[in-house]
């Protein structure tokens, strides 16, 4: 009688032994995992694609803080952040059209500063504010020459997605949007359009106004 239960004793010493080690193990891992930076293990591997759902987090961020931000804050807040994502130079350019090249330097500069600002001006006012928005990122990254097409999507609640594509280009080794479509519509073919008046009356002077008085009116 002693031995079994000299036995069982034995039995159950083992099973709790056993039990305090899975336990252990568990609260290891999960201690892992809440350690581990959910943003990088979330993070597309795309390059290309990591860019923009670096953009969208920023532009969550603005907007959850927007009130409390204002136009300028959000202004500043996103400035650094477009200046990382967008290659300005290169949309100004293609915006303008074949004149650009006929343009001296310091009108050319002129218009990269007033587009940037146009471009951080609007993204300040149309995301200004949070209700539940999240974006949702295509895994499937198109490839068509040296570009990249990262599709994704604004969810409002209670609203449609909206789809947005970024069209992007390497620019000193960092994959940079060129151009924005909403839908089947190019943001830059829009504004070529909208741009040719205001360059043909005025030139690149006139243009470069043009384009500051959009973004203070995109700032009040």
């Amino acid at each position: 009688m002693q031995r079994r239960e000299a036995k069982i004793w034995g039995w159950l010493t083992a099973q709790r032994a056993i039990a305090r080690l899975a336990t252990a193990v568990g609260l290891a891992a999960i201690l892992t995992a809440i350690s581990a930076p959910p943003a990088a293990l979330a993070q597309p591997a795309d390059p290309a694609a990591a860019q923009i759902d670096s953009f969208d987090a920023a532009l969550i961020d603005t907007m959850k803080a927007g009130k409390t931000l204002g136009p300028q804050g959000r202004y500043k807040r996103l400035e650094p952040v477009v200046a990382r994502v967008f290659d300005i130079p290169t949309m100004i350019r293609f915006a303008v059209g074949p004149s650009w090249a006929s343009m001296t330097p310091a009108q050319q500069q002129a218009l990269i500063q007033a587009f940037n600002r146009l471009t951080v001006a609007s993204y300040a006012h149309n995301f200004n504010s949070y209700s539940g928005q999240r974006f949702q990122i295509n895994p499937n990254v198109a490839t068509k020459g040296v570009d990249k097409g990262i599709q994704t999507q604004l969810i409002s609640p209670g609203d449609a997605p909206v789809s947005i594509t970024y069209r992007m280009r390497q620019s000193g080794g960092v994959w940079k949007v060129i151009d924005v479509s909403y839908g089947a519509i190019s943001q830059l073919t829009t504004r070529r359009s909208d741009f040719a008046g205001p360059l043909a009356s005025g030139g690149a002077d006139g243009l470069v106004a043009h384009l500051n008085a959009l973004a203070d009116k995109q700032m009040k």
